[in-house]
């Protein structure tokens, strides 16, 4: 490969992590905006963690039904599909008339995140010369976690200090996936079939034989991670409104952001530690984050709150990034496509139950005391996690130093 094509080789790969920022900024891009909608439309806490796992089980059914599906149709026509999505997602959140608009919205993001996830990542990594396939799984990651982490940050901005505080933010999703859209057509495919077309079916669940001494553990870790991004992207702006009184949606917007901030700091940490051990040190990490959050809710402390969102922000991507990078390169690659989605079904679980549990709680317990109960098992459920991991690895001979 000459230096030219070198060039192009690496344009193309940051292009498609763009593309995938960009569809994972829409699908939070609600996240400080929930108390205005509480507001004109009346309705609970819970009902905004409802909203908020209506997009997970979109998430879940576009990876379950459509996860393989790239592996067979390619990657650029599943990316258009999924800007489709995010668009549509859009006009219903610009056209919001009352909770139904909101289901819908929701769960058109979700599916076009489900699809982003697994076709995303996928086209990031096999478009990267393979002198930079290191760095093209950390464009992935940081493209995911930093796309959902910057919905909310400009959302908040442009909602506090913007005109139209429920129509600039979206306007503004809208302009971004046009540009997407042609950034797109102008990828290479990666994707080709010698022979017949394999036929185009949903695959589900699906974890090839070679795969499964490895997903394990990584699909637990991501869970438990996905968990704590999920307290924050559905309940934080209600905590630090409801509990510290902090009512700038900018202000919300910007915890949000640094959990995913910190999310990406952790995956670059990864590279100093290796993938495998990352994934303990991850969940230890996580741990000590979710301790500090919970010391936070208890003292009303908004200080506490940032720092513990930015330690356990760190737990997860470093525990993240390393469970990704093992579950794809394990996979076989007529698979790989079908065998992430899965990964990300697991992490979306996560996401999206536990939280639901939490808006459920607060109907009899208040924010406060149901985010404290939250904490306390998700740090029971990544401490068992970590106990998994290491002897993980102390089974194939690994060594923690």
């Amino acid at each position: 490969m000459d230096r030219d094509d070198r060039r192009a080789g690496g344009r193309a790969y940051l292009a498609a992590a763009g593309v995938f920022a960009i569809g994972m900024l829409g699908t939070t891009l609600p996240t400080p905006l929930y108390g205005l909608y509480r507001e004109q439309l009346g309705f609970s806490e819970f009902m905004v963690t409802v909203v908020f796992a209506v997009y997970a089980i979109g998430v879940i059914a576009a990876l379950l039904i459509a996860g393989g599906f790239s592996d067979v149709l390619g990657r650029r026509p599943l990316l258009l599909v999924a800007l489709a999505l995010s668009a549509l997602s859009a006009v219903c959140f610009l056209f919001e008339g009352g909770l139904p608009l909101l289901y819908v919205g929701r769960v058109l993001s979700g599916f076009s995140a489900g699809l982003f996830s697994g076709t995303g990542t996928a086209a990031v990594l096999e478009l990267a010369p393979k002198e930079r396939r290191a760095r093209a799984g950390l464009a992935a990651t940081a493209a995911n976690m930093g796309g959902l982490g910057l919905g909310p940050l400009i959302s908040g901005l442009l909602a506090e200090y913007a005109p139209w505080p429920l129509v600039l933010p979206f306007l503004l999703d809208l302009g971004l996936i046009t540009v997407c859209v042609v950034i797109v057509l102008l990828l290479p495919e990666t994707v080709r079939h010698t022979g017949s077309r394999p036929p185009l079916r949903p695959q589900g669940m699906k974890v090839p034989p070679e795969v499964h001494g490895v997903f394990g553990p990584c699909a637990l870790a991501a869970f438990a991670g996905f968990a704590l991004l999920g307290l924050f992207t559905a309940v934080a702006p209600a905590f630090l409104a409801e509990t510290l009184g902090e009512r700038n949606l900018a202000i919300a917007g910007a915890v949000v952001f640094c959990v995913f901030c910190a999310s990406t700091g952790g995956q670059v940490l990864m590279d100093q530690v290796g993938a495998r051990r990352a994934l303990l040190w991850g969940c230890v990490v996580l741990v000590l984050g979710l301790l500090v959050i919970g010391a936070s809710l208890y003292w009303k402390s908004l200080a506490s709150l940032i720092v513990g969102a930015v330690i356990g922000g760190i737990g997860q991507g470093m525990a993240f990034r390393a469970a990704l990078t093992q579950v794809h390169w394990a996979a076989p690659q007529r698979y790989r496509g079908a065998t992430i989605s899965t990964f990300f079904v697991v992490a979306y679980v996560g996401i999206s139950l536990p939280v639901v549990a939490v808006g459920a709680l607060t109907l009899s317990l208040g924010l406060r005391d149901a985010g404290l109960l939250f904490t306390g098992c998700v740090v029971l459920l990544v401490a068992g996690v970590a106990v998994r991991v290491r002897q993980s690895l102390y089974q194939s001979g690994s060594t923690l130093s």
